[in-house]
């Protein structure tokens, strides 16, 4: 059966729960069905710890009385269940306080037919290859000179099967697969030592890097930072790695959910069509890269997706919108609900990057006198009330145009809305974490530490 398509059975079962839920008294309904089925392995110092297999199935079906919903969740699937879930969500239903926003999608307006995205491998790895792969991961990241110490290696696959289904008459499904291979290890010793670590994660494990590649690079980063120093407090140039940067478009991308600007508590709430970004700044959301880690035919509202530049030459473009938020603002949905079976959609992105930029990193960062090269962020200072920004950090320092020695134990700070404004990309973007960026330089934040 193709990735893309609903599975019969499972189609037949929301149906059928479906016209249970109307018969027991709701005007409407749409129900959901997730499978799934996992495989984890971790390692340490070559040692299996833990090897795990799960396989689950949830249901969920949510009811609307007028404007009165209910949502009700069950792993059995037997007739009896499918006949209590019904009679229960529409109980429940019956006594809850109207929401004049809430409701399933007009029929005219679902998704009928949408594109194969090549999500789901077929193939399941063997516990054994799991085993051989983390081994050889750790062992590379152990083999490089002044790693002193091993957190372990993980590695992981699960395989999910996604069912809609709703009264307005639309029914869809597809299914995703995940392999994942990280490594955790340590360099110095005592007060001196440091963590630090690398992963890759592909739809197909076909796609993922060699074990050795990982293990060599999660090796090559914390003996990279062993001996840091202190800096003086200062307002400087602060320079995001990929990995780190990707974080900067998520806070973009929390900011300008519906339901943050529908409450006005948002720092971005006032700034729709305004110019956000330097002009020629792109960032861009498409859920139909293939093999794209967050691609999904359409939404949990059974409404089609779409590639669009949320950024576009610096401007605002869009909200990010399910049905409930877009009444809420009176405007349309853009295609962003996500959900579980136990609750309610909710707006989120699906594959967001920031278009790059002309200069490669080390140009980037050439004409910096002094200023700090950020490899990794702690804690969750993020203000999205306000865009107030400050995390622990630690990286590298910048002298004269050059990555120098290691720096941590520092705090760096600013607003996001002058974080955004003063943002230039290198040209190094490559897509690896389904919200992804190119290197970035930021103008005038505050590096504090001594």
């Amino acid at each position: 059966m193709p990735s893309h398509t609903p599975d019969p059975a499972a189609a037949s079962l929301l149906e059928d729960l479906i016209r249970r839920a109307k018969a027991a008294g709701a005007d409407a309904a749409d129900a959901l069905l997730v499978d799934s089925a996992s495989l984890s392995l971790s390692m340490r110092l070559g040692k299996p710890e833990g090897l795990e297999r799960s396989e689950s199935g949830d249901l969920g079906l949510r009811v609307f009385i007028g404007k009165r919903m209910a949502v009700v969740s069950s792993t059995d699937r037997s007739q009896q269940m499918l006949q209590e879930l019904a009679d229960r969500a529409v109980a429940m239903a019956r006594t809850v306080p109207e929401d004049p926003f809430c409701g399933i999608a007009e029929p005219g307006d679902v998704a009928t037919d949408w594109a194969d995205l090549d999500l789901c491998d077929s193939s399941e790895p063997t516990a054994e290859a799991l085993i051989e792969a983390a081994r050889r991961c750790e062992e590379a990241a152990r083999g490089v000179a002044g790693v002193s110490n091993s957190d372990g290696a993980d590695g992981s696959w699960s395989r999910s099967s996604v069912t809609l289904a709703a009264s307005n008459g639309f029914v869809g499904g597809y299914s995703v697969s995940r392999h994942s291979l990280s490594v955790s290890v340590l360099a110095g010793s005592g007060t001196a030592m440091e963590r630090d670590y690398d992963y890759h994660s592909t739809v197909y494990g076909t796609d993922l890097e060699a074990p050795e590649e990982i293990g060599r690079r999660a090796g090559e980063r914390v003996v990279r930072k062993l001996g840091p120093r202190k800096v003086m407090t200062q307002a400087v140039p602060v320079v995001f790695e990929p990995r780190l940067a990707g974080g900067l478009l998520g806070h973009l991308c929390g900011a300008i959910s519906g339901p943050s600007i529908a409450r006005g508590t948002s720092f971005l709430k006032d700034r729709l069509g305004q110019p956000l970004f330097a002009p020629g700044i792109s960032v861009v959301e498409d859920p139909f890269i293939r093999r794209g880690l967050r691609s999904k035919p359409f939404d949990a509202e059974g409404l089609l997706n779409r590639r669009r530049a949320i950024i576009d030459d610096g401007t605002l473009t869009t909200w990010l919108l399910d049905l409930r938020s877009a009444r809420q603002l009176g405007l349309s949905s853009t295609g962003h609900a996500s959900r579980g079976t136990g609750g309610p959609p909710s707006p989120s992105p699906t594959n967001v990057y920031l278009a790059p930029g002309s200069l490669p990193p080390e140009e980037l960062i050439r004409d910096i006198k002094q200023g700090f090269y950020v490899t990794s962020l702690m804690g969750s200072g993020v203000n999205g009330v306000t865009g107030d920004y400050s995390r622990g950090a630690g990286g590298f320092w910048i002298e004269d145009g050059q990555v120098t020695y290691p720096v941590s134990e520092v705090t760096i700070a600013g607003n996001l809305k002058d974080m955004f404004r003063n943002l230039t990309p290198a040209n190094d973007l490559t897509f690896r974490h389904g919200i992804d960026s190119p290197t970035v330089r930021i103008e005038g934040m505050t590096v504090a530490g001594m």
